[in-house]
């Protein structure tokens, strides 16, 4: 077996590929878009690279055939609860079911993260944010939803073999959008129903500003300081928003307001790889122009919940049952083409998250994604994640 640097852009395509030669055949596997991936690589498209650096390498058999991939990164801002060693990433980790060609990527990825100065490696995450790119799956191996990653089953044994352990779960939900709600949500939701104070809406592309700030106000009340996740500006928002904004469907992103300020946020897109499924990870004009037919001619049949928060004063006290039956009253009219819902993951050390979200309906754990972490030192102490309170 050989291992190759990727140093340019003929074996930065061939990273891509791996990917995709790897899954070939597996009907569940969807390609990503290129242009996503490369993104991550590139400095002037990735803000990481101001707190940190990476690499990546390539694997080829002895008759030249590439048989896998992995990256390893290093970044300054990365830190999780009660870490006491600075912690290295690897990700985008593609390797067919060969033990001995997975130790040579995990070694050689651990190698180079010591000589930075690191202690320990997660993975597979992403060099980056946690929505995209991050865990292993490791239940439920049906199509990925868009930026998640997807594998086979073997990888955990890959994974596992060579001495990771868990160091969270990452819990998606999932639940049909079409199914009539619990009595028992129905009684919740009363609680508000009647009382003028509480409105729910939703989204107006034409306010796209003043609905951008609405969120920027709940999710640093709800969600800022849980799990890493940090304070959002309302600049940052608005022009997420406005990214957002060609693929948005208005009817599926709602808002809850106590005396018109906002208090609970129920954000969810139409599931892109619906569409990007078609276009075996290109994304030039030809196939912008084949994406905007798919989206036109092939409704997205599911969509996915992106952030479910409420602010703390209002937490347990079935507001996310008001919220989920004002925004039912909506998605479950014929007029809507949704059959399948599907939530981003929650991580399982941040159990008060889990029961809000579990809170919303008759929902089920549709797959579950793992990170690890690999320890240098093999006689120090594994400690999970700390479960948040």
């Amino acid at each position: 077996m050989q291992l190759t640097e990727v140093n340019d852009s003929r074996l930065a395509k061939e990273f891509l590929l791996v990917n995709a030669t790897i899954n070939e055949g597996v009907p569940t596997y969807i390609r990503p878009l290129d242009k996503d991936i490369n993104e991550v690589f590139d400095p002037k498209k990735n803000k990481t690279f101001r707190f940190g650096t990476t690499k990546r390498w390539l694997l080829r058999n002895d008759q030249g055939k590439y048989i896998g991939r992995i990256a390893a990164f290093t970044n300054k801002k990365y830190k999780n609860k009660g870490d006491d060693v600075p912690v290295g990433g690897i990700g985008f980790f593609d390797c067919i079911h060969n033990q001995e060609a997975a130790n040579l990527l995990f070694d050689t990825a651990k190698q180079w993260l010591s000589a930075q100065g690191m202690e320990a490696m997660d993975g597979p995450i992403n060099f980056g944010e946690r929505d995209r790119w991050w865990g292993l799956v490791t239940e439920g191996f049906q199509e990925p939803m868009y930026g998640m990653n997807y594998n086979q089953p073997y990888y955990k044994e890959l994974f596992e073999n060579y001495g990771f352990r868990t160091f969270f779960n990452q819990i998606c939900l999932g639940m049909d959008p079409k199914k009539k709600l619990s009595d028992k949500i129905f009684e919740r939701h009363a609680r508000y129903a009647n009382d003028p104070a509480f409105k729910a809406r939703y989204i107006d592309k034409s306010q796209l500003e003043k609905f951008a700030a609405d969120f920027t106000t709940v999710y640093n009340k709800a969600w800022a300081g849980h799990g890493g996740l940090k304070q959002l500006r309302k600049e940052q928002v608005i022009q997420m928003f406005k990214t957002m904004k060609p693929v948005m469907d208005e009817r599926i992103i709602w808002y809850v307001y106590h005396h018109e300020e906002p208090i609970a946020i129920f954000v969810n897109l139409p599931d892109l790889n619906q569409w990007f499924k078609y276009l075996n990870g290109k994304f030039d004009l030809l196939h912008k122009l084949k994406f905007l037919w798919i989206k036109r001619t092939k409704p997205s049949k599911k969509f996915t919940g992106l952030v479910f928060g409420i602010v703390p004063e209002f937490q347990g006290k079935g507001m996310d049952s008001y919220l989920v039956v004002e925004a039912a009253k909506v998605v479950q009219t014929p007029a809507i083409h949704y059959t399948e819902y599907e939530m981003q993951w929650i991580g399982d050390f941040n159990p008060k998250m889990l029961n809000v979200a579990e809170g919303i309906g008759e929902v089920f754990r549709s797959r579950v994604l793992t990170t690890y972490r690999y320890l240098f030192d093999r006689n120090k102490e594994f400690k999970r994640h700390p479960v948040l309170t």
